[in-house]
């Protein structure tokens, strides 16, 4: 497969999904995010976050916060070559928002890559949506949120973030 960028949703995906978080201390990485990072590293493939934070649209948390909790998750996780962040909420008609392809064309703008270079790694079906929008390839690893429709029309899922990253480097 050999892509050259793996972009990841943030919650649910890379940290605990604690919805609205403004507070870095609350951070906490996923279970095998950390190696699967190392692996992806290791590989010589850059890795980017995409991640909608609709709560900066419903005054639920600053843009402020967003940015501290991302440092906190490129602290322990990172670094990561670019953070795509869509601010707005659902009903905002942006082009940004997941499942829209706009932050996976912002970081392959910024990378300076083909969306057919990337592949998305994701929790739920509008990461997985995103992804085909753009022109990217995808995996979807299911949580407790996952739907199991969502499940069944994944092109691509994996028990883990680590044996994501096997499929991708596979």
């Amino acid at each position: 497969m050999n892509p050259t960028v793996v972009l990841f949703d943030r919650d649910g995906t890379l940290i605990k999904d604690r919805p609205y978080n403004g507070n870095p201390a609350l951070v906490e990485p996923l279970p095998l995010a950390g190696k699967a990072l190392t692996r992806l590293r290791a590989a010589g493939v850059r890795t980017g976050v995409v991640t909608n934070q609709s709560g900066i649209a419903r005054d639920l948390i600053t843009e402020s916060q967003v940015e501290s909790v991302n440092a906190r998750v490129d602290q322990i996780l990172g670094p990561f070559d670019t953070w795509q962040i869509c601010p707005h909420g659902p009903d905002d008609g942006c082009s940004c928002r997941k499942p829209a392809p706009g932050l996976i064309f912002a970081a392959c703008a910024q990378l300076r890559v083909s969306p057919a270079d990337v592949v998305v790694i994701g929790d739920i079906e509008s990461d997985i949506l995103a992804a085909d929008n753009a022109g990217a390839r995808a995996v979807l690893v299911p949580t407790t949120v996952t739907r199991s429709d969502e499940v069944h029309r994944a092109p691509v899922t994996a028990s883990d973030l680590l044996a994501a990253v096997e499929w991708v480097l596979s």
